[in-house]
């Protein structure tokens, strides 16, 4: 490719916006031609996001505003709800990258169970693919339009799809317990988010009822052949991002923690940007901090016939804009690490 993809990004000034123009600046194949921001309307990206201000970015403006022409991929990092009517409005063949949930579960009813209202672009929902690349790869390339994982389930199924549609799990015993980053919780002002109400401190939320849960349950009943239900509860940890999951699994086929440490392996060998540890090493966050890895461990656990899957992404890159960047570069042949080859951060 010689020519540059003409990029629009709407919602750039949320957190996971942001993190797409950081990352698409080091693109060599793309060009930001088109930043909206409702409420920031007007302003340069780089008077919302300072460590910006060097790039030479267009103004944001409102998306009613957009000219498409021209345009060749749109990545969506709206609130739900907002991204369907949107779409349905774009011109026909624009590639859409979608960063909210309103693509991922393909089944309707399902997705106004947990969303609160009917789906606004049923029409489109068929044509919608899940973008786990790892999991996906084919499937992705010959999309129009991708529904990126939320942030937990793709640290989730990177875990466990693999072991699931290998047999070497129960799909009726899997516990799942997720810690994340304050910015998974978006940069809109909430009592609940202020420094005082979250240093410090650590605490439950979304019990029983988090909207990821359909999707996870979605993704792993298909890996594993048919569905199931997860016990899943996430946490609000004072960091600013980076993602933990910790799943207990009960095993099967007479699998132990060393075979399913050698399956998963295997499975991610070639993958760039998935690593499973070797035994004795434990994922944690800063080893994938500002970059698009996820890193996994499975440990024996002391119960018999049991194991633990631990799984670390940075909740804003491979759980967000890394990863949807990772899915255009499929969509239109590209090399899959193009723009993403950044290391880790640390400390």
């Amino acid at each position: 490719m010689t020519e540059k993809l003409r990029i629009a990004v709407l919602g750039a000034s949320g957190y996971t916006g942001a993190d797409l123009v950081r990352l698409l600046a080091c693109h060599p194949y793309a060009e930001m031609v088109l930043l909206t921001a409702n409420a920031h309307a007007g302003k340069p990206m780089g008077q919302v996001y300072p460590h910006l201000r060097s790039l030479k970015l267009p103004r944001l403006i409102k998306w009613e505003e957009a000219d498409w022409s021209g345009v060749d991929a749109v990545f969506c990092g709206l609130p739900h709800g907002t991204t369907q009517e949107i779409v349905a409005q774009l011109p026909e063949g624009l590639k859409v990258i979608d960063l909210s949930a309103d693509f991922r579960l393909t089944d309707l009813p399902t997705y106004a169970q947990w969303y609160g209202h009917e789906h606004r672009a049923p029409h489109l929902q068929p044509e919608a693919v899940y973008g786990l690349s790892e999991l996906n790869r084919e499937a992705v390339q010959r999309a129009r339009l991708v529904a990126c994982p939320g942030c937990y389930p793709t640290a989730t199924l990177l875990a466990l799809a693999p072991a699931l549609s290998a047999g070497l799990i129960e799909p009726d015993d899997i516990i799942i317990d997720a810690k994340s980053g304050v910015t998974g919780a978006g940069r809109s002002v909430k009592e609940n988010l202020m420094f005082c109400e979250v240093a410090e401190g650590l605490r439950p939320y979304g019990v029983g009822s988090h909207r990821h849960m359909p999707e996870i349950e979605q993704e792993l009943g298909r890996a594993a052949g048919r569905t199931l239900a997860v016990n899943f509860t996430p946490h609000l940890v004072p960091m600013n991002r980076g993602e933990l999951v910790t799943c207990y699994v009960r095993l099967a086929g007479g699998a132990d923690a060393d075979r399913l440490r050698t399956v998963l392996t295997e499975r991610y060998e070639a993958e760039p940007f998935v690593e499973v540890l070797p035994a004795g090493e434990l994922a944690a966050t800063h080893m994938v901090r500002g970059s698009n890895r996820c890193v996994i461990s499975v440990v024996k656990d002391r119960l018999p016939g049991r194991a633990i899957v631990i799984s670390a992404i940075d909740n804003l890159v491979k759980g967000s804009s890394g990863q949807a960047i990772q899915n255009m570069n499929l969509m239109f042949g590209l090399p899959e690490t193009l723009g993403l080859e950044q290391l880790p951060l640390f400390p």
